[in-house]
């Protein structure tokens, strides 16, 4: 019996007992996890004798924090790296640590470059080192680490990513964008680079580096499109979409992309509202590429640019009108009535109607081109939808409801089915009929259409709000007879209802929305004065409300465009920035605080 006592005791010496090792890892873990240190730091130190183990060594250090025993971790350290040479670094390295802990830098520091020391030319190792001291915020140690790695392999291309990650952490920006723009020119890896930048380009003077360094990348190797690739899309995250347009124009006369990238990008700056960009870009494709297969729709989107440019800037110019009227004419006269052309004439009519008070002839233009559309069914149903506006810009919500019900129901389940009950929603907003109303709204918040979705919802909660309040609905009907009166262009009945609505709900729940309707009228009305002072009241009454960016925002821009206070624009812009971080308008206003301060890359 003694002998086999013997050796099982010799056994579980070597290490040699089936199950051992793992259970005294679980019981160190265990203490560990019970904050009990003592008891967790003695079988540690018992699991690193016998093989090295990462995670023990790092709650073997962390232990030792907590019960400052430096001493005896001192000597375990000195006792492991001699007898575990070849993980030496990783007991050097958590040394330092230690002695980190101990607010010991220097000490510390010796213990980091004998960590270095030991890895000799095992770049793997030094990767590994590297990674640790990031883990542990020390990225002076990882930049040295990585560089080492370089400096035996003679690679300047080695980790690259990491370093930038690195340089990141140091605050070096200028560093961080070098090694950036070294991979992305070497790997031509686009997206892995502009990722990493959208993720480290937070800081206005860093991305006014970037700007800067790009820009004079393109300059000494104008043949490398990568940087011109960049560039491009650095200005489309900053909406910066005219400085984008100069450098597409420059890539595409240089790989001759014969003009598609530049559409792409004057699809998005119409989308985003930089109409005037659209006009440039389009313009240019009509110039270079008259008989290109992009000419044709080149042309109308040309002209559709100004339309948007002349809607949006108020008030709107009759004069202005009858000329995209003539332009749409010419192109239709040039091309002649057929699919490329549909839609220029169908522009044409909602000109007519919306614009020049001319029902009759609009509606004359829509019922031509849905005969010369009729093989196009999404096309004849785009116009039904516009005859049905068109009668409810003169009165004849029954005619305009059957139109957007045929729509509906040739439509049920695409987009146009969806922008038709939406419209009869609103129809039914418009007439007072809020259940009904919000029975159908309630259907299109789950539209595959993000925009539509988003307007059912916003119309949605506008009646849920302000309706049930009292029993009548009164304020809600009025209110929203308003926003029928303004449909219909009848801007000041409109302002003179909206004044009174005012006067008698300013304790409604209704009164920010009739204080933001009524500013937003003015500016239509280029009433700018009247608009800033209805803002500004709005803005002092309910700043912390959902209006409230939307108020501030729109005073600067007034400031701005109508004005011409460039100190108080910039102040307001800057105010939205800060306390409206999350705010929708927060891109806009930091390029328009740029645009202002002067300190735009040319």
């Amino acid at each position: 019996m003694k002998k086999v006592c013997r050796l099982l005791v010799i056994i579980i010496s070597l290490g040699g007992a089936p199950g051992f090792a793992q259970s005294e890892k679980e019981m160190a873990e265990e203490y560990f996890k019970k904050d009990d240190c003592a008891k967790a730091m003695t079988y540690y130190t018992n699991i690193l004798k016998t093989g090295f183990d990462k995670m023990s060594l790092k709650n073997y250090t962390a232990c030792v924090t907590k019960t400052k025993t430096l001493g005896d971790a001192e000597q375990f350290f000195k006792k492991q790296i001699k007898a575990d040479v070849p993980n030496s670094a990783w007991y050097y390295l958590y040394w330092g640590m230690l002695l980190e802990t101990q607010g010991k830098p220097q000490d510390a520091s010796k213990k980091f470059e004998q960590t270095l020391a030991a890895t000799g030319n095992r770049i793997d190792l030094k990767r590994e080192m590297a990674e640790e001291f990031r883990a542990n915020n020390q990225p002076v140690w990882a930049k040295n680490a990585f560089l080492e790695a370089r400096t035996i392999t003679k690679r300047e291309d080695l980790f690259q990513l990491e370093l930038a990650s690195t340089y990141r952490e140091l605050n070096e920006p200028q560093n961080m964008i070098d090694e950036l723009l070294s991979y992305g020119t070497r790997y031509q890896n686009t997206e892995v680079v502009q990722n990493m930048l959208q993720d480290f380009t937070k800081d206005e003077k860093e991305q006014a580096l970037l700007e800067k360094v790009l820009y004079e990348k393109i300059q000494k190797f104008p043949n490398e499109g990568f940087y011109n690739e960049l560039l491009i899309w650095y200005q489309i995250q900053r909406k910066d979409f005219y400085k984008a347009f100069i450098q597409e124009r420059a890539l595409d006369k240089r790989f001759k992309h014969n003009g598609s990238r530049l559409y792409n990008l004057g699809m998005l700056s119409l989308q985003n509202q930089d109409y005037a960009t659209a006009v440039n870009v389009f313009d240019y494709l009509v110039k270079e590429y008259p008989k290109g297969q992009l000419y044709p729709v080149s042309r109308r989107m040309a002209i559709f640019s100004r339309e948007e440019q002349v809607k949006n800037t108020y008030p709107v110019k009759r004069s202005e009108v009858e000329k995209l009227l003539g332009q749409y004419q010419q192109l239709v006269d040039e091309l002649g009535v057929n699919i490329r052309t549909i839609e220029a004439i169908r522009n044409m009519a909602i000109l007519n109607a919306f614009y020049m008070d001319d029902f009759k002839k609009a509606i004359s233009i829509l019922e031509n081109v849905i005969e010369a559309g009729k093989q196009e069914k999404n096309f004849v149903d785009k116009c039904k939808l516009d005859l049905g506006d068109i009668y409810l810009l003169q009165g004849e919500p029954w005619e305009a409801t059957l139109v957007y019900s045929q729509v509906e129901k040739s439509q049920k389940d695409d987009l146009l089915g969806y922008e038709a009950k939406l419209r009869n929603a609103k129809l039914h907003y418009y007439k007072g009929e809020f259940e009904l109303a919000k029975a159908v709204l309630d259907i299109l918040k789950k539209a595959t259409s993000r925009e539509i979705a988003n307007d059912a919802n916003s119309l949605g909660l506008l009646i849920m709000d302000n309706t049930g309040l009292d029993s009548s609905e009164t304020a809600m009907k009025e209110y929203s007879n308003v926003e029928l009166l303004l449909f219909q262009n009848k801007k000041y009945e409109a302002i003179d209802t909206l004044k009174n609505l005012y006067q008698k709900y300013q304790n409604h729940s209704l009164s920010d929305e009739i204080l933001w309707l009524t500013a937003n009228t003015y500016m239509k009305l280029d009433s700018n004065q009247q608009a800033l002072s209805t803002l500004k009241v709005l803005f002092e009454k309910y700043s912390v409300d959902i209006l409230g960016d939307d108020a501030l925002f729109a005073m600067a821009k007034l400031y701005q465009e109508k004005f011409n206070n460039k100190e108080e624009a910039m102040k307001l812009y800057q105010e939205l920035m800060e306390k409206y971080p999350g705010s929708i308008f927060v891109a806009d206003a930091r390029k328009r605080f740029r645009l202002l301060r002067g300190d735009v890359v040319n």
